[in-house]
């Protein structure tokens, strides 16, 4: 695990607007710089619980520093409140440290100190007890634990997402770290299937370079896979179709044999 920092590490959603108009060619909703998977908006108050599962992802060592965020959380989609859990993932002087964290911007995150590897299918869920009162829960089911904290958080309950995060890092949005895909699943919204769509769905760019792309959901829309990128040329964004990943059938994900191309 990671040395633990209290760092303010993940941010509302930034959306590249340079983008936006350009990213509808390709069925997406949104794109961003920090984010990719899937958001979904509502009224004041309408999200007042999320869960999901997730596999940690390998990370490739590199000799810059590299970072990345698997999470789900309430708000930070067009709104500048957010309460979250989720793992993080890094190379740090070229050592891969993976952990767990909760946040609730505006303060720092806070990392869970048990141990996270990749490949550990973890649960996750958000809930509002009562006004202002909220419970974060994050298990890791491969290592048989189970973290909860009961906190105060007063957001406006207008989004909810499941996110592949580049997080910030000393006040600027880091570099995306060069990891596995993250498949997310039993995603839920109060309880139900958020019954995502693919105009849901946000690819992450850095440097006009597509970085990041959901694949689209599932067909009970409770389920899909975001994909870090390698691209060569032109950002996805400039593209006429569509992207087309496969989602996984499994969340259990082996040690992928990628060979990575380096920068």
């Amino acid at each position: 695990m990671s040395t633990v920092h209290r760092f303010q590490r993940s941010q509302p959603c930034l959306t590249d607007k340079t983008h936006t108009g350009r990213s509808r060619i390709t069925g997406f909703g949104w794109t961003s710089s920090n984010w990719s998977g899937y958001a979904i908006k509502g009224k004041k108050g309408a999200f007042r619980r999320i869960s999901a599962e997730w596999t940690v992802p390998y990370v490739k060592p590199t000799a810059k520093p590299t970072y990345s965020s698997a999470w789900i959380g309430i708000d930070g989609f067009r709104n500048g409140s957010l309460i979250q859990t989720g793992t993080g993932h890094e190379s740090v002087n070229g050592t891969v440290h993976y952990y767990a964290w909760w946040e609730i911007l505006p303060e720092a995150e806070t990392v869970i100190p048990l141990p996270v590897s990749p490949g550990d299918l973890m649960r996750a869920s958000i809930v509002k007890l009562s006004p202002g009162r909220w419970c974060i829960r994050l298990c890791n089911l491969s290592k048989r634990w189970t973290f909860r904290t009961i906190q105060r958080y007063n957001g406006p309950q207008t989004s909810a997402e499941w996110i592949m995060e580049a997080p910030q890092v000393g006040g600027t949005v880091a570099n995306l770290a060069r990891l596995s895909s993250v498949h997310f699943r039993c995603c839920r919204v109060n309880g139900k299937s958020p019954r995502l769509v693919h105009a849901n769905g946000g690819i992450m760019i850095q440097n006009k370079i597509t970085v990041a792309v959901p694949s689209s959901p599932n067909a009970k829309g409770d389920a899909f896979t975001v994909k870090r990128l390698y691209p060569k040329g032109l950002s996805q964004a400039y593209l006429k179709r569509p992207v087309s990943i496969r989602t996984q059938a499994s969340g259990i994900l082996k040690k992928p044999s990628i060979k990575y191309k380096h920068s």
